[in-house]
Order: structure tokens, then C-alpha cells, then sequence
């Protein structure tokens, strides 16, 4: 799936907050994510090359955890982020393929999420992370073919703004944490 996304450092968590809820627009409650990132052996941040990621997410206490196999790549040229995620049962078994494929781990990263559908594939998320300051929200988009990436860009950033926020991020969670 092509996805744009923008990610932010929020200047006041509570303020982005209730800016939302004012226009009755309410984040789930908060739940618990874990990313394990593994990339190529010669992987270069900006070069385009894929990331696999295997998370573990945690909705409730009382509740399995589940767990997904994601495929990142950001296309540079083009601003579009190839995303495919797949529910999975056997954590070993599929880390066990990452590494036989080449792959390496990288980092970890630890999250409390919670999150906004804005529905037509656009959802908003609101994360603490763990080993960084401050609050982050991010806005993912899911592009159909007619789209305009330049369109969509613009759009997410005009949402931001709208919202009081402008301190844009480029690099993921595990860029920022090194």
C-alpha cells in the first residue's frame, strides 16, 4: 500500500489534544507497541532501501498481544512510503526468516500510541516514545492510483498547521534515537 506520511514534534501534547477533541475528533485509548527493526546489511538512511519490522501490540492488559510483520520502504524520489503489514503467529519462526534473508537487527523502539481514524484511509496517531522528549503525531494517508503525492503532502502539512504545529520530522523513531 502507498502511504504519505508526516510526522511531527508536538509543541503542547494536551493542547494538539483537545484542538481535536474541540471539533469532536477523540483518540483511542492508549496501548503499548514495540518495534523491532531489522535492514539490509548495507542499509543507509535516504537510500530507499527497505526496513522489516516485527511489532508487538498490546491493546489491553487482559487481552494477547498481537503480533505483525511490516515491510517499510520510503521511495526519496517520490515522498511515497510503500507499506505492507501482515498479522503473524509465530514470532520466532518469522524472525528466524528475517535473518536468514540477510537481514540484521538495527534498533527497537518502545511506544504508547493512541489513535485517530479520520477515515478514507487517513488516521492520525499520537505517540510517547520511549528515549525521546516530548510527544510526536504522525498522519498517514493511503494514496489511491489518481492521487497527487505533492497534492497529499501538502494537505498533511495544511492539517498540521491548522492544528498549530509545525515542527516537522523525516526521520523514523530509530533515526532519532541514535
Amino acid at each position: 500500500m502507498k502511504k504519505v506520511i508526516l510526522k511531527c514534534k508536538l509543541k503542547n501534547h494536551s493542547d494538539f489534544i483537545q484542538k481535536l477533541a474541540d471539533i469532536e475528533l477523540n483518540f483511542s485509548p492508549v496501548y503499548w507497541q514495540h518495534d523491532r527493526i531489522y535492514t539490509p546489511r548495507n542499509y543507509k538512511p535516504n537510500s530507499g532501501y527497505p526496513r522489516l519490522i516485527m511489532r508487538t501490540e498490546m491493546k489491553a492488559v487482559d487481552k494477547p498481544a498481537k503480533y505483525y510483520f511490516i515491510l517499510k520502504r520510503h521511495i526519496e524520489d517520490s515522498g511515497v512510503d510503500i507499506v505492507e503489514e501482515t498479522v503473524i503467529k509465530d514470532y520466532e519462526k518469522m524472525v528466524n526468516i528475517i535473518l536468514q534473508l540477510g537481514f540484521k537487527p538495527t534498533a527497537e523502539v518502545s511506544r504508547r500510541r493512541q489513535s485517530l481514524d479520520m477515515g478514507e484511509g487517513t488516521y492520525i496517531y499520537l505517540d510517547k516514545v520511549d528515549n525521546l522528549q516530548g510527544y510526536y503525531a504522525k498522519i498517514e494517508s493511503s494514496l489511491t492510483p489518481n492521487d497527487s503525492v505533492t497534492e497529499a503532502k501538502l494537505d498533511l502539512e495544511k492539517t498540521f498547521q491548522t492544528l498549530g504545529e509545525s515542527d516537522f520530522v523525516g526521520s523514523s523513531y530509530f533515526e532519532l534515537q541514535t
